[in-house]
């Protein structure tokens, strides 16, 4: 029998078994401590180590490399170097010269620790591990004014560890054999600002035609926000993104306590485009006569994160090619090429197959002064060049729609409102094909096509040509929407459908080499941005657009010789826009061509800087048209240039117009109503339409040949109902019924001879003359239109004299043998005067004026009677 345990010592247990357990746990949360630090201690052991390793092969500090910028080089696509950016128009300052105020506001900035650290800010860095460690390697710098001045002159524009170790080793020697103020002066005169602009002295003379000492406060903090984006906060180029930048940096400055919130606001209420050198008054910084392509690849840079780059002495290799770059300068700068003085245009040249950028035209005379409006243009509306890319593109590629594809072109209004769609001639067209709706550019055809396609799919296929869009609206379907595009953009957009719907992004550079000849490639990736039947589809509707065909938009764009595909384009000013500006009824804002070969795809903007500035007339409408044909014609001359090749997934087809599904056309489909078009291989009609059969005709009925009461002449006479044709919706709905045009064929046999034909006539009756008494004739009638011919229907008749022989009574005689009622001739006159007794004599011959005729004319108009004798 057990023992019985008291409470106390069950209580014991119970905290023994506890304590049991707890021994464990604790044992190993204190071999997961202990393996934590020897992990940590060694990982900062190895990274001393490593640390020391990468700075021991760090380069020497050079004065002369801290102090100055190193020239960029850049070369064409040949190899062949045709630019070279440094420090030639450089302002160099000394700090005792740069105003307090500039130095607060880039300090706050850039740096604000800089005048207590040792070149490396601790509390930064480690912020930006942090950073590093939740978005990744690279997510966040750390660097102060005194690495970027390093990294600026010895080290590589990446964020491997290696430069990271070197950068902070060369800028604790830095701040060890120079004092502040000229680590900071090294900063303030090399730094990278914008373009080809050096240095914060070069910078405030440029954007605002001023000395150092002369700026104001909104100024200063302007510029200091400058070198984080050089171009992107340029304020000629973007004023809005400049002005926020600036705005930032005020409340840095307050934030630092380096001015009042009263005196950031009075700032912040001045606009950054008041201050700013007046555009007919910039200064040209042009390092090249191909400044702008140089601005195009400038840009690229600091897009892909290697802006800094240009004051490293780095060689960029780029898509320039400079015969083409000469052309379009040549055509550019050329007075004669334009229709009024301030009229301006950009121009985009990109290779169809590849989307390497050729050449650029940034604007008339450019000279590098800041706005190019080939690449910055990105606030105008497109036009009707966006229909292939947004309506009928989808339409190919996911309706499957053919080119013959019918639809109506009548009134609509905008989904959900009374807005109507209106055309360019203001007139509706009724059925046609999507090939004539939009190589004639018809409105209500491209908006009723991306109805069809939704716009979701449209947002989808014009994605995948570099358009990104938020949203896709009816109204851009014409191009009058929110989707805004620039002509580098456009003509990479349009490449795509000549070369079989592969997209490449837009580049103008292939490779960079650093100075210690490691390399970085520009690698562009294609894209197959839609089918090849797409691509093909649209090309050769687009190939009409520069045809001589009625209603083609594009045709002064032709070159001959070339296969070009291509589409115009012209926006509108709002309602309120006509108000507001006080414009006149032919005021357009934008006109637009966009072409391409299998070689160059080219988009050409033209309209004013200003864009209360109209266009008014039709030639400068036709600008664009006109230097485009000036441009590929000079790109082309002398290269070979592949016509544009149908792929096998696309086959021909001869429809029927206004057919629904599409048919074949018939052998008696009206030629008007006969198209040949293309389809998507499977997807071709193959029933043949019956709406236009062989055309019958019927006989002529209720034939009649009457004998003229005067002599000689018959009337023919019959009856007949034409047949109707059906002309489907070519026409009105009152005239769909239209009678189908007949004559008839007159033909005569005399007795058993061989048929005449005797005329023919569109009446159902006819006069027949000069026929003979006593003949059997037979009068045939045929009812003709064309080449069908009715079944003949005859009719005979005899004609006959009729003239009556008169009657001859038998005589009465009196009691005397004497005839009571005249002679033996019929003569009863007995008290003739002139007889004297004797007998007249009689006329054996009786004359008979009969109505005789003259010679036969045509049975379809009646014969005049003549005079004629007939002896019986």
């Amino acid at each position: 029998m057990a023992e019985k345990r008291t409470r106390e010592e069950l209580k014991r247990e119970r905290e023994l078994q506890k304590r049991q357990q707890k021994k464990p746990a604790k044992l190993w949360i204190k071999r997961i401590i202990l393996s934590l630090l020897a992990i940590g201690l060694a990982g900062f052991v190895f990274g001393v180590g490593l640390f020391v390793y990468y700075a021991s092969s760090a380069p020497e500090l050079n004065e002369e490399l801290l102090k100055d910028p190193i020239s960029a080089e850049f070369y064409d696509k040949n190899g062949e170097l045709f630019a070279t950016i440094g420090v030639q128009n450089r302002k160099y300052v000394e700090y005792e010269e740069i105003p307090k105020e500039m130095v607060d506001a880039i300090l706050a900035t850039e740096d604000v620790r800089f005048f207590n650290h040792f070149g490396v800010d601790v509390w930064r860095t480690m912020g930006a591990v942090l950073a590093n460690f939740r978005d990744g390697f690279g997510a966040q710098g750390g660097s102060t004014i005194t690495q970027q001045v390093v990294k600026n002159s010895f080290l590589s524009n990446d964020k491997a560890l290696k430069r990271k170790a070197q950068e902070a080793w060369l800028s604790v020697q830095l701040e060890q054999q120079y004092d502040k103020e000229e680590i900071f002066e090294m900063y303030f005169n090399k730094i990278l600002m914008s373009g080809r602009i050096y240095g914060f002295a070069t910078a405030a003379e440029y954007f605002f035609g001023k000395e150092l000492n002369e700026l104001e406060l909104d100024e200063m903090a302007l510029l200091a926000g400058m070198p984080q984006s050089p171009n992107r906060y340029n304020p000629f180029k973007n004023p809005e993104r400049a002005q926020q930048r600036r705005d930032l940096v005020l409340d840095l400055m307050v934030l630092h306590e380096k001015i009042t919130e009263q005196q950031a606001a009075a700032a912040k209420e001045i606009d950054v485009v008041s201050r700013l050198v007046p555009e007919d008054k910039r200064q040209s910084v042009a390092g090249s006569k191909y400044d702008a392509f140089l601005d195009v690849v400038q840009n690229e840079l600091e897009r892909n994160g290697d802006g800094e780059l240009l004051s490293e002495g780095i060689k960029v290799y780029t898509t320039l090619d400079p015969d083409a770059q000469t052309v379009v300068e040549n055509v550019m700068n050329n007075p004669a090429n334009f229709p009024t003085e301030k009229i301006e245009s950009g121009v985009a040249v990109v290779d169809t197959k590849t989307g390497a950028i050729r050449a650029i035209g940034g604007g008339r005379d450019y000279g590098g002064r800041g706005y190019n409006f080939a690449e910055d243009l990105t606030g105008r509306s497109p036009g009707s060049t966006m229909k292939p890319l947004l309506d009928y593109g989808p339409a190919f590629e996911y309706l499957k729609w053919s080119t013959g594809q019918t639809i109506v072109d009548d009134k609509i209004t905008y989904t959900g409102t009374n807005q109507a769609i209106s055309n360019w001639d203001n007139k509706y067209l009724g059925t046609m094909t999507v090939r004539e709706a939009l190589y004639t550019s018809r409105n209500v055809p491209a908006v009723k096509t991306l109805k069809e396609v939704g716009t979701n799919q449209a947002k989808q296929f014009v994605s995948k040509l570099g358009i990104q869009t938020d949203e896709v609206y009816e109204s851009d379907a014409i191009g009058g929407g929110k989707i805004k595009l620039s002509p580098i953009q456009m003509a990479a957009s349009f490449a795509a459908f000549g070369n079989n719907g592969v997209y490449n992004d837009p580049h103008t550079i292939k490779e960079i080499v650093y100075r210690d000849g490691s390399k970085k490639s520009y690698d562009n990736e294609s894209t197959v941005a839609m089918e090849d039947y797409t691509a093909y589809m649209v090309t050769d509707i687009l190939r009409d657009v520069l045809s001589n065909k009625p209603g083609a938009s594009g045709s002064r764009a032709n070159v001959s010789g070339l296969d070009i595909a291509g589409k115009s384009g012209t926006t509108n000013y709002s309602s309120d826009d006509f108000a507001k500006y006080n414009l006149p009824n032919s005021a357009v804002p934008d006109s637009w061509f966009a072409g391409y070969t299998t070689n160059y795809s080219i988009a050409i903007w033209s309209g004013y800087s200003d864009y209360k500035e109209p266009i008014t007339t039709w030639d400068e409408r036709w600008l664009p048209q006109n230097l485009f044909k000036s441009i590929m014609s000079g790109v082309s001359a002398n290269v070979e240039t592949p016509r544009f090749s149908k792929p096998g997934s696309v086959v021909e087809a001869t429809i029927e117009v206004g057919t629904n599904p599409l048919k074949l056309a018939s052998e008696h489909t009206p030629d008007e109503l006969r198209v040949t078009e293309l389809f998507i291989k499977g997807t071709e009609p193959t029933e043949v339409s019956d709406q236009f059969k062989k055309l019958e005709l019927d006989p002529v009925s209720n034939l009649q040949a009457v004998p003229n009461d005067v002599g000689g002449l018959v009337d023919l006479m019959w009856e007949y109902t034409p047949p109707t044709i059906n002309n489907g919706d070519k026409v009105d709905k009152d005239e769909a019924q239209q009678t189908v045009p007949i004559s008839f064929e007159v033909s005569m046999t005399v007795d058993d001879g061989a048929p005449t034909v005797i005329g023919t006539t569109e009446q159902m009756h006819v006069t027949i003359p000069n026929l003979e008494y006593g003949r059997n004739y037979t009068f045939t009638v045929v009812a003709v239109s064309e080449d069908v011919r009715s079944e003949p229907a005859s009719v005979s008749v005899i004609v006959e004299n009729p003239i009556e022989e008169p009657i001859i009574e038998d005589p009465i005689f009196d009691e005397d043998g004497n005839p009571e009622n005249g002679d033996d001739n019929g003569n009863t006159d007995e008290s003739d005067e002139n007889n004297d007794g004797e007998e007249s004599p009689g006329n054996e011959n009786g004359a008979d004026n009969g109505e005789g005729a003259t010679q036969p004319n045509s049975p379809s108009q009646p014969t005049k009677p003549g005079r004629g004798n007939n002896n019986g």
